[in-house]
């Protein structure tokens, strides 16, 4: 997947109406925003529409959750109810897929979030996205981890079971068929 790829005529058209049934579908994910001034931004930015697009091809079904009024931007994430299918299957970073022996996964979740151009959610995010519905109640979502437990060999994924959010732990070298990651991109 090239980053710099633009989207063809019919891929954006295909693209907006998705993202606008969406949008329309889900007004609880917000509230305050319009879809006006979503189309507007998009087709101000054709290179950030390119990687939503990226994020639909992998199964994220992107839609806005957030308006940050200070920097004035239009934030995306992931949706879908279950962790992306196309994202599924990877350990965590670089570093954890070279320290694998054997079994290795096609690529790692930070790698894979690079290439489709998107930043992998944070906890906090992570916590927020779950107040918009009920995600991940089959699967795992990998999520941002801090420093000082990846500098262990750890990484921190999140899911929702019991009608709560939790927050575990595993190697970062794992990876399950359950489990990819979700990520978000500013607009």
């Amino acid at each position: 997947m090239s980053k710099e790829k633009l989207l063809s005529q019919e891929e954006s058209d295909q693209l907006l109406s998705s993202l606008k049934q969406r949008f329309k579908k889900h007004p609880e994910r917000h509230q305050e925003i319009q879809w006006g001034d979503v189309e507007r931004k998009l087709n101000a930015h054709p290179e950030k529409t390119a990687v939503l697009y990226r994020m639909e091809e992998t199964g994220g079904e992107p839609d806005v959750v957030l308006y940050d009024e200070e920097k004035d931007e239009l934030v995306f994430f992931d949706c879908v109810k279950e962790s992306p299918k196309g994202r599924r299957s990877v350990c965590y970073d670089r570093e954890a897929l070279d320290a694998r022996k054997k079994y290795k996964p096609e690529t790692s979740a930070v790698e894979l979030a690079g290439d489709i151009g998107i930043e992998m959610l944070s906890e906090q995010e992570y916590r927020f996205l779950q107040e918009t519905g009920e995600y991940d109640t089959k699967t795992s979502s990998w999520v941002k981890t801090p420093d000082d437990i990846r500098s262990k060999g750890g990484a921190i994924f999140c899911d929702l079971r019991y009608g709560r959010v939790f927050t575990y732990h595993n190697g970062a070298e794992s990876y399950y068929a359950a489990r990819g990651f979700r990520g978000s991109l500013r607009l």
